[in-house]
């Protein structure tokens, strides 16, 4: 089988659980996915130390939380709507792309403003990217070996 770029659909069975691409299209959808849920673990961790920089109270430390997690809630149903119209594949490695982007400006933020509008985009970004690594699974293994690899991806 000659080699497969982006754009290339998987084979009509779809590829194999075991096979080297499905591995490799486990692990990207895996990633890509924990890094939207690994983020809220992050954040609950440093909240003292985010409230202690930035010289800031309760309430803003919330929104610090809440924009991340309101656009990602608001957005999903969505996101997933522009994976089945442009793509799932290009939808979640925008999405990945966005929140590495937004992440970067929450380590730059100078202040708490600052820092709320960039989770808010983060939250953006992990809406693009966690509908579509399900989805992908979905459409990419062969109907016998679909089930495994989204139990797998389910697996902390």
């Amino acid at each position: 089988m000659g080699a497969m770029n982006a754009s290339t659909p998987p084979p009509s069975d779809g590829i194999r659980y075991a096979s080297a691409r499905g591995r490799w299209v486990l692990t990207a959808t895996i990633l890509g996915s924990a890094i939207a849920a690994i983020d809220a673990t992050v954040v609950g961790i440093a909240l003292p130390a985010i409230g202690r920089d930035f010289d800031t109270g309760l309430s803003t430390l919330q929104w610090v939380v809440t924009a991340y997690t309101l656009t990602l809630a608001g957005l999903l149903l969505i996101a997933g709507a522009l994976g089945d119209r442009y793509g799932r594949r290009r939808v979640f490695l925008a999405g990945v792309i966005w929140f590495a982007v937004a992440s970067a400006l929450c380590g730059l933020a100078p202040g708490s403003g600052t820092l709320i509008a960039a989770r808010a985009l983060q939250g953006i970004g992990a809406a693009l990217l966690t509908p579509g690594s399900l989805a992908i699974l979905q459409a990419s293994f062969a109907p016998d070996d679909r089930s495994k690899a989204i139990v797998t991806s389910a697996v902390p």
